[in-house]
């Protein structure tokens, strides 16, 4: 095997680390904190929101951060790590000392807060990787990047099932599973913060006067989105209106089986076909596959699992090939990438917030309880939420790169 793919490894491990975070905290935290300390759905969706406002600084100040950082990154890498895996574990595995709201939000900054500067650096680290791979290296980084990332969220979506099925607290052995995996994550990727770096601060200005780069900006906020909706309701979706409680780590699975075998496929066809066609005709697809879901009842666990598996393979257009567009766009006008890939990571991150914070408390008012028995106006407010509100946004992030013109 030559160094390249050697060195791709610790990519792909890395990105399934920080994917593996992302999935606990915004589909299993919220309902593991309403079922086991009554904490109100429209609570957690305010302060699930307030932290991604935080971001609104955070995110562009880690940005600037990453590149005063260049000479010791590594270390800095490492010790964000650590705050994230001991955020993960204080989450799931420690009983609150305080309030559990309070602590709902303590745990969570720590794990965001890491997470954002780790994802911001990863990536901006990967423009100058690619450069090291040759012709369409944006590509081939992101084969394994984002492949990594799938096969990430597929381990955290079988894991708290198969903990519960042996007897043990899913959620608890999960956190420290999950900071081991920090630390192979940081052993794995050790050497390539001295690698070739691009130098040179852009700034943010130089970025958002790109008129291309502002509308990919768009493109991804708009495109997270029914992502960020799916994600949030999930849970509430399968135990309450398809009254499957159990199935939903092998449905989350199926699902990201799905997204991570179609990476390569994608992201072969971008190389043919284009990037920015390749990925449309994905999106087209997701509206058609994901459309069914609103029409699903009690018992509908085999359809359901059908549109698991068709809307998982267009996800993996979503997740290798617009990472990819967005930064070659950076390699051309802001070669660093921090700053870019900074507002990258904020408009990824909002879009969850944002749906947290209207959705959970808009299916609360409904009367919607979770572990309950309810109404079939709730239900059918759930399926709206959780089946159309995804397609109306995902024809919006169709229409969006439809207009952005881009250079193959």
């Amino acid at each position: 095997m030559s160094e390249a793919p050697r060195n791709l490894w610790g990519y792909a491990v890395f990105a399934g680390t920080l994917s593996a975070a992302g999935l606990p905290i915004y589909i299993h935290a919220p309902k593991f904190y309403a079922d086991s300390y009554a904490v109100g759905l429209g609570t957690l969706g305010t302060i699930l929101f307030a932290l991604r406002l935080l971001d609104l600084v955070q995110d562009p100040a880690f940005g600037w951060l990453a590149e005063r950082l260049r000479g010791v990154r590594g270390l800095a890498v490492a010790v964000a790590a650590a705050i994230m895996g001991s955020g993960m574990i204080g989450l799931f595995a420690v009983t609150p000392p305080v309030h559990p709201t309070l602590w709902f939000a303590i745990t969570l900054t720590m794990v965001f807060s890491a997470f954002s500067f780790m994802t911001i650096t990863f990536y901006a680290r990967g423009v100058a990787k690619a450069e090291d791979l040759g012709e369409k290296g944006h590509l081939k980084l992101a084969r394994w990047r984002e492949t990594g990332a799938l096969l990430g969220i597929c381990a955290a979506s079988v894991m708290p099932t198969a903990f519960a099925a042996a007897g043990l607290p899913e959620f608890a052995v999960f956190s420290l599973v999950f900071a081991g995996l920090c630390l192979l994550a940081v052993l794995l990727m050790r050497t390539e913060w001295r690698g070739g770096l691009a130098v040179g601060s852009s700034g943010f200005k130089v970025i958002l006067s790109d008129l291309v780069a502002r509308k990919l900006l768009l493109v991804a906020l708009a495109n997270a989105a029914p992502v960020a909706v799916t994600s949030t309701l999930f849970l509430f979706f399968v135990e309450a209106r398809l009254d499957a409680p159990g199935w939903e780590g092998p449905l989350l699975l199926l699902f990201f089986l799905a997204a991570a075998a179609s990476a390569t496929f994608w992201s072969r066809a971008a190389e043919r076909f284009g990037g920015r066609r390749t990925l449309m005709a994905a999106m087209v697809a997701a509206i058609i596959a994901f459309s069914f879901a609103l029409f699903l009842r009690e018992g509908d666990v085999w359809a359901f699992a059908v549109i698991c598996l068709a809307s998982g393979a267009t996800l993996g257009a979503d997740l290798t090939l617009l990472p990819a567009i967005f930064a070659q766009r950076m390699e051309k006008i802001a070669p660093n990438a921090t700053e870019g890939f900074s507002l990258w990571s904020f408009a990824q991150k909002f879009t969850l917030a944002f749906a947290a914070a209207a959705l959970l408390p808009l299916l609360e008012a409904s009367g919607f309880e979770s572990g309950q028995e309810n109404s079939s106006d709730a239900l059918w407010t759930l399926s709206l939420l959780y089946a159309f509100v995804p397609c109306l946004l995902k024809l919006i992030a169709l229409a969006l790169l439809w207009a952005t013109q881009l250079e193959e």
